[in-house]
């Protein structure tokens, strides 16, 4: 680390961006993590999201979205200087460090359109700005408010045909829901991040034909052009420079395209650029008191020691046949993948000692009033998921007993996030935001073994004074440098479609994970004679599970069995207490 260092952080309503330089401008280290708004967080919450970042620097400049009075400046500037007390601080907008990164020091207009929308201006020391009323009364031309038209035209479609529209069915396919009531049970939880996210959905329908989507892309395109007009005028300004920035406009080209159009027919003299670069390094800009000029990342860790790392796991080696697999047939195919899967078997096996440690480190925190987390990302993030939430249907435990993290957040289930898991910051931030703390135990999935996410979710893990499980698909990793708790490395080898590790790696996460989960139930009593007695009997399949299980347990036929359940409310431990006389 150099002597001195700056922090830039920028927050805003979809995610934040950090980035750390030393003082010739030199990137030592930048990521992302989620959403930081100042209206919409609390101060408990953006301290865990500061105690993510680097700890170690001598200027820091944090500016969210929501900062506008000068009470959040005050309250921003009072969680900054916490989190970094022997730094100086600077504080402010999202606004002021997008100007920062696209201008400089220099005079233009920056159009922001994110999950909200802003135009902003300067001229010298005048500042002007048109849009940016928040969610409710303003943002015209950003996402939330492209997505709330989008979904009330989806329902006064149905309302007057009687049918779903594609655009209403694409909707449902995006969030993995099957009925309109569905969607608006999910509407009326989401946060307005959470629909902004579905912008890509409207500009896809638009694409593929939808007028009234290709209409409202226009409007909002034209609101955005007629702010910037406003804004130059106020200011004097005809040959204006003009920045783009936020996600639609950097990630839709055709939106940024119409916006283009439009503009030049009302201020021809505007030269529109986009702006890639993070506003975190306007806000280090800012906290530098001076224009900090960025340079190459020369002998920084820029991910080639990580990625040479990766190139040499197990996971990423090619199989032996995979040259072979265009001239198969479909049978030998099929022969193929089926016996690959003895390796799963003979993976297991050879790891059987370390699952047995681990379920007893599981075994013993669950008995302790300790819960169970697993971190992952991708294909094991999912596979976590996957079997904390059938904890509750299979052994009756509480919600919050066995948790699945995965990299990305809910969104990842159903849909590719996988650049979530480079964050090492955004694996610690997960840990303190569900709470994770002494006597809970964190099982980090990686099948490669070095997935920043999980490493970062169990180095914070230990720090909050929680056990450790590190559960790999390769051996041949690098050594962690203070080894866990209990490390399982699962000898899967190489797979038939060299890095899929949804293959025989992920089948062997799966097993690894009903291990450790199922173990433990049974040795904390959820399992008697082989059923899962606490299970909950919520649908008709598990009522007949239940009363099936009941009636071999006290020698009752199926409706005296039946009876007793109904009578102790379907719970199965309580009828099995609960013997009728003379049985």
């Amino acid at each position: 680390m150099a002597n001195h260092t700056i922090l830039g952080v920028e927050g805003g309503g979809t995610k934040t961006d950090w980035v750390l330089l030393d003082d010739t401008g030199r990137v030592l280290g930048e990521g992302q993590l989620g959403a930081a708004n100042l209206k919409l967080s609390t101060d408990e919450y953006l301290a865990q999201l500061f105690a993510a970042l680097p700890r170690e620097t001598t200027e820091v400049g944090v500016f969210l979205a929501g900062c506008l009075s000068e009470n959040d400046h005050a309250r921003l500037r009072r969680l900054t200087a916490a989190a970094w007390p022997s730094a100086r601080v600077s504080v402010g907008s999202d606004c002021e460090s997008g100007f920062a990164a696209a201008l400089g020091d220099g005079d233009g207009i920056v159009v922001i359109s994110g999950t909200g929308a802003v135009v902003h201006g300067r001229k010298g020391g005048r500042v002007e700005k048109s849009g940016g009323w928040g969610h409710i009364l303003g943002d015209r031309g950003g996402g939330y408010d492209m997505c709330r038209h989008a979904l009330r035209k989806t329902i006064l479609h149905y309302d007057i045909e009687g049918t779903l529209s594609p655009l209403a069915s694409a909707i449902l396919a995006e969030l993995s829901l099957n009925e309109l009531p569905q969607l608006v049970d999910w509407v009326n939880q989401a946060d307005k991040m959470q629909v902004a996210r579905l912008a890509p959905v409207i500009f896809r329908a638009a694409d593929a034909g939808d007028v009234e989507m290709r209409e409202l892309i226009e409007h909002r395109a034209r609101d955005l052009a007629q702010f910037t007009v406003s804004v130059a005028q106020r200011l004097g300004m005809e040959r204006v420079e003009v920045r783009l920035l936020g996600g639609l406009l950097t990630k839709e080209p055709g939106y940024a395209a119409h916006y283009r159009r439009l503009l030049a027919e009302k201020l021809p003299g505007a030269n529109v650029e986009l702006c890639t670069r993070s506003g975190a390094f306007g806000a280090a800009a800012l906290a530098s008191a001076e224009t900090v000029s960025v340079k190459n990342a020369g002998g920084v860790l820029t991910g080639l020691e990580t990625t040479k790392e990766l190139a040499g796991a197990t996971t990423e080696q090619v199989h032996p046949c995979a040259g072979k697999l265009e001239k198969m047939t479909t049978g030998e195919l099929v022969a193929l993948f089926v016996e690959e899967e003895d390796r799963v078997r003979a993976a297991l096996a050879a790891c059987k000692d370390r699952l047995a440690e681990a379920v007893e480190l599981i075994a013993t925190a669950l008995s302790n009033g300790g819960r169970l987390f697993y971190a992952g990302a991708g294909t094991s993030g999912r596979l976590g998921v996957l079997d904390a939430s059938e904890m509750p249907p299979t052994f009756g435990t509480p919600s919050d007993l066995v948790q699945g993290v995965i990299a990305g957040g809910v969104a990842a289930l159903t849909q590719s996030v996988e650049t979530a898991e480079d964050s090492r910051e955004a694996g610690a931030l997960a840990m303190a935001g569900r709470g994770v703390r002494a006597g809970d135990v964190v099982c980090g999935i990686a099948a490669s073994g070095r997935t920043p996410f999980v490493l970062g979710a169990l180095a914070r893990a230990r720090e909050l004074g929680a056990r450790t499980i590190f559960l790999t698909c390769n051996p041949s990793r690098n050594a962690s440098p203070q080894p866990w708790d209990v490390e399982i490395d699962l000898p899967t080898g190489a797979e038939i479609v060299t890095g899929s590790t949804r293959l025989k790696a992920g089948t062997a996460t799966k097993v690894a994970l009903n291990i450790l989960s199922t173990c433990a139930m049974i040795r904390l009593g959820k399992v008697r004679g082989g059923a899962m007695v606490n299970l909950r009997a919520t649908n008709v399949k598990l009522r007949d599970r239940a009363t099936r299980m009941v009636a071999v347990a006290l020698g009752l036929d199926t409706n005296a069995a039946h009876e007793l359940l109904v009578a102790n409310h379907w719970d199965v431990v309580a009828a099995l207490c609960h013997r009728p006389p003379g049985k």
